[in-house]
């Protein structure tokens, strides 16, 4: 399997996932609302991977699984709450996220895109 991420096509087939705390993390600010489709697994899976939106807000995650991820549009800042090092990210940019890292999540654009693969097996 091949698969292709644009703007144009990455909106297609989002599911609402409705808000942080449906997900597991814990809204801080705003009213934040994600969504997202799986092309490849799925959380069940040790490997699982596809496109996440999230909306304008700021969020806490602690990551169940290891993930890199591309945004794909819009800017967001990710804080490493372990560290408190913060980064700002913009479209094109990727992180590597560590399986067990709580991450504070601040959007600062109206909604942003990524498109990710995540293992849930420890490394």
């Amino acid at each position: 399997m091949m698969k292709l991420y644009r703007p144009v096509n990455e909106e297609c087939g989002l599911a609402d996932w409705g808000k942080p705390e449906d997900i597991g993390a814990v809204t801080i600010e705003g009213d934040v609302r994600v969504a997202g489709r799986f092309d490849l697994g799925s959380p069940q899976s040790e490997v699982f991977g596809g496109v996440f939106v999230a909306t304008r807000g700021q969020y806490r995650a602690v990551y169940a699984f290891h993930e890199h991820a591309t945004l794909l549009s819009g800017r967001l800042e990710l804080t490493d709450e372990t560290t408190g090092h913060t980064i700002s990210y913009g479209p094109g940019d990727s992180w590597i996220i560590a399986k067990g890292t709580p991450v504070l999540w601040t959007i600062v654009t109206d909604r942003i895109s990524k498109s990710y693969v995540a293992a849930t097996r420890d490394i």
